[in-house]
């Protein structure tokens, strides 16, 4: 038994020491004395290192802002690394629940790259005033190969992060004062329309978002083709079929501010160009009911070679990755000229409200995604020719929300009553449907369409015209069931009628 002890003690021995060390050190990490050897290592590593120290004051000799030291900021304030440093002050942002984290005076950060380490501090520059200055300390061997790429890299990491925080703003312009300055008034856009709250054609909505997305990424194709980087849309359609709120949907996408032009305070077509000189790069340039402008000859300031010049004339050259959106109810009676490719790039047309949107409606104003009223729904779009748009049978819904089945009758009464007054595509009107389609199809094969149309447009065939009559015949054997949701006066009127 003795022996077993002997044996056993160094291996008890070692056990308690590798407990006592791990205690130990355990106790060390909750401390700052871990800390202090850290430090006092790296002081001791930098003996070893020759600096090169560079300062990015906040203020120039003649007391301009130095934007450099805004975008250096930025970065700094984006590096995980800064809720490690010895203090970091808490500052609330521009948005609500914003909290941004910058360095504290006379502390320091590290940072990376391409295997360089360096290290910036916030340091007092003059005393007195408050001005500071940004450090970096990097190692003097690594200076050549690390400096200008670092410092590129720098500007591209604040740029992404001002862009994705910056607050939207709408810019509207205001009529020649020769007591102010400046055209444009601001306020923020808090507009809530999103790309994914749009109600369209899923397969049209992700063409345009990819679209956008390659316009972005296209600076250096655009510079090496010669083009001014810049984009043009052209959204048509019938009023309330959601080009306004697509509009904003594209500026949030984007994160772009957005200037939208009243040409009717534009006094002439030299204030016109003063307008887009006085925008900014990366924004939205917005005309709405833009046809209007141009089909009013006589009451416009502006000519139509300024509107011209606006659209794709030098003056548009003076900033960069900008969109320009045009909105239009008809583009038929414009001039070809204003809607050629590099004045209007892309065009997209906002049909009324289909079976497909109808349903995207329902299900987002009515929580309802199916329903026994639905099949007449479908039948009166799909073949009566009646069609509301999405503004009206958003605000139908809207106003029934609390009874689904309501709402729905509402809806199939506004399309009947629709058909019955003939305001729109009604049965007596099959024909004429039929040949304006056919030779709609005959002119756009003479003709053809652009490559850069994102259209709604679809080709109506000799099948789909023989299920328009039969639907109409359909609709006419159910029309007493629809007539139903009419009031006991209406049913009374129309037997006595018959």
């Amino acid at each position: 038994m003795f022996m077993i002890m002997n044996l056993s003690s160094p291996v008890l021995a070692f056990f308690i020491t590798i407990v006592a060390v791990f205690l130990v050190i355990r106790f060390l990490a909750k401390t700052s004395v871990l800390h202090i050897l850290a430090g006092c290592w790296r002081s001791f590593e930098d003996k070893f290192y020759v600096y090169q120290i560079f300062k990015v004051p906040q203020f120039n000799d003649l007391f301009l802002e130095n934007q450099l030291y805004r975008k250096v900021s930025t970065y700094l304030a984006s590096l995980p690394a800064i809720e490690d440093s010895d203090f970091t002050n808490l500052f609330s942002g521009s948005k609500a629940n914003d909290i941004i984290l910058h360095l504290d005076k006379n502390q320091e950060i590290h940072d990376s790259f391409l295997g360089a380490r360096v290290r910036w501090s916030n340091e007092r520059y003059c005393e007195g005033n408050g001005k500071r200055t940004l450090v970096l300390r990097l190692r003097k061997k690594d200076k050549r190969r690390v400096l200008r790429p670092y410092l590129q890299h720098i500007l591209s990491v604040a740029d992404q992060v001002e862009q994705k925080s910056k607050e939207i703003k709408l810019f509207m312009n205001l009529k020649r004062n020769p007591y102010e300055n400046g055209r444009w008034r601001s306020v923020p856009f808090t507009h809530p329309a999103t790309m994914d709250t749009m109600i369209m054609d899923g397969d049209l909505k992700n063409k345009v978002k990819a679209d956008l997305e390659l316009f972005l990424k296209s600076k250096q194709y655009y510079h090496r083709l010669g083009h001014v980087w810049k984009r043009s849309y052209l959204l048509y359609g019938a009023s309330g079929t959601g080009k306004s709120s697509f509009v904003a949907a594209m500026a949030r996408f984007l994160n772009f501010d957005v200037y939208d032009i009243n040409i009717s305070k534009v006094s002439d077509d030299s204030d016109l160009k003063m307008l887009l000189l006085q925008t900014t790069s990366r924004s939205m340039i917005v005309i709405e009911d833009f046809d209007r402008f141009l089909m009013n000859e006589k009451s416009r300031d502006v000519s139509l070679s300024g509107v011209l010049n606006f659209m794709d004339g030098i003056v548009s050259c003076c900033g960069e990755e900008r969109v320009m959106v045009f909105t239009m109810n008809c583009k038929d009676q414009i001039d070809q000229a204003v809607l050629r490719p590099g004045r209007v790039d892309v065009h997209i047309q906002f049909p009324s409200c289909n079976f497909s949107a109808f349903k995207s409606l329902a299900n987002n104003y009515l929580g309802v995604k199916e329903h026994k009223l639905f099949s007449q729904v479908e039948d009166i779009l799909h073949y009566g020719g009646s069609s509301l748009s999405p503004a009206e049978m958003g605000e139908i819904m809207i106003s029934n929300r609390n009874s689904p089945s309501r709402a729905l009758k509402s809806v199939i009464s506004a399309l009947q009553s629709q058909i019955n007054s003939g305001d729109l595509r009604g049965p007596g009107k099959v024909d004429q449907r039929m040949t304006a389609n056919r030779s709609a199809r005959s002119s756009r094969d003479e003709t053809g369409e652009s490559g850069g149309v994102f259209s709604q447009e679809s080709s109506v065939h000799a099948v789909r015209e023989f299920k328009t009559l039969y639907g109409l015949w359909r609709m006419g054997s159910r029309r007493k069931e629809s007539m139903d949701l009419s009031s006991p006066a209406e049913k009374e009127d129309s037997q006595k009628a018959a």
